[in-house]
């Protein structure tokens, strides 16, 4: 069986179109020549490999690639790596104590963006300072100057899209950094590459923001919990139409103890978000993931696992219908858009698979690589 979908592209010197057509990967672009080939069966055959990033006691949360070659993780020990030959091998480019490195994106191989989790919630983390930014690879970091104190972050998400400035056609790099776990909820918004920001507190709306995404410059999802206090509080998604001025929710579940975590759209219809469940009651043990098939507006929710034991973490769909959901120890694949699951063992991909990022290979537009973190970095080649 095929399955196509537009692809993504991640490399800036590409195409970008208009952002009501965005997709999974932060930097959104779609393009209308080439598309995903996905065939089921070779998918459902592939094993996730390690790649020779250091293996890590806990999880690490985010992984991020230009291209096939060039990519960058971080972790809670304040170590950012990069890669220049797709994994094969890593140097530490920068380590930063007492800093817990939760999120990082790039614009391009020397621009970027790395988010720190910030004090009062993991022990032995000191370092106060939100965001950094690096213009030499990862190097070198230096401060961002943001127009409000915030605590911490826990996802970046970068789109470009083009717009008309004086009678010519130009492009937009919007920036939105969004956070944390356990609270407060703010967001970040920049619409100049990370010139400049604006701050928007969502205290009235959410407890904790664990991910973000926007499509344009008006239309965008936090993914959240409603309440920071974990006991009280149901996942929740909000939506906003007006470039963060109000939201409205349009997703919460009935269940206490739960968080969204993780969000991903394979196309600008269809997406899926991560269901986190915390209840210490083992017969509360159905595992969900929530689904959209109209963009955003209304969510619906699938059936994971009846395991108390599994914890949901990363998300990533390649296709409409071809994706993981990484968990506690390992993750579960489907091929047919959520009716169905199957294991994929910890040993493959790794435990604690919090991020797991899709890159497009240039060189055939029709293939792609993926990308996981947990305790390990992992990557996902399908055999030419």
């Amino acid at each position: 069986m095929q399955t196509t979908i537009f692809a993504r592209s991640a490399l800036l010197s590409a195409i970008f179109v208009l952002a009501s057509c965005a997709t999974l990967e932060p930097l959104t672009r779609v393009s209308a020549s080439a598309a995903f080939s996905v065939d089921s069966a070779a998918f459902a055959k592939t094993q996730w490999k390690k790649t020779s990033a250091i293996s890590f006691a806990g999880k690490q949360d985010d992984v991020y690639f230009i291209d096939v070659k060039t990519g960058w993780y971080v972790n809670g020990s304040g170590k950012l790596y990069g890669t220049k030959d797709g994994g094969t091998t890593w140097t530490l480019l920068h380590e930063k104590k007492g800093t817990f490195f939760r999120t990082v994106a790039f614009l391009d191989a020397n621009h970027g963006f790395i988010g720190n989790v910030g004090t009062d919630y993991f022990p032995g983390v000191t370092d106060e300072t939100p965001l950094y930014e690096t213009r030499d690879g990862g190097v070198t970091l230096s401060e961002v100057k943001l127009p409000a104190k915030i605590k911490g972050l826990c996802a970046i998400d970068i789109v470009r899209t083009k717009f008309v400035n004086h009678g010519v056609l130009a492009e937009r790099t919007m920036i939105h950094a969004a956070g944390r776990v356990g609270g407060p909820p703010h967001l970040l918004r920049s619409l100049d590459g990370g010139a400049t920001w604006k701050f928007i507190d969502l205290s009235a709306q959410a407890g904790p923001i664990l991910d973000v995404k926007f499509f344009s410059e008006m239309e965008g999802f936090v993914f959240a919990g409603t309440s920071g206090d974990t006991e009280k509080s149901n996942a929740s998604i909000l939506k906003t139409n007006d470039g963060g001025v109000t939201w409205k929710e349009v997703y919460r579940s009935n269940r206490p103890f739960e968080i969204t975590w993780k969000a991903s759209f394979p196309t600008r219809d269809i997406g899926y978000v991560t269901v986190q469940n915390y209840d210490p009651d083992k017969t509360k043990s159905q595992r969900y993931v929530a689904k959209t098939i109209d963009g955003g507006n209304t969510w619906k929710q699938l059936p994971l696992v009846d395991d108390h034991a599994v914890r949901e973490f990363g998300v990533a769909f390649v296709t409409p219908n071809i994706g993981w959901i990484g968990v506690i120890d390992g993750a579960y694949q489907t091929i047919d858009a959520g009716a169905t699951w199957s294991k994929v063992k910890s040993d493959d991909i790794g435990r604690a698979v919090n991020k797991i990022r899709v890159v497009p290979d240039e060189t055939n537009p029709a293939k792609f690589v993926a990308f996981a973190i947990g305790t390990h970095v992992s990557k996902f080649e399908i055999a030419r």
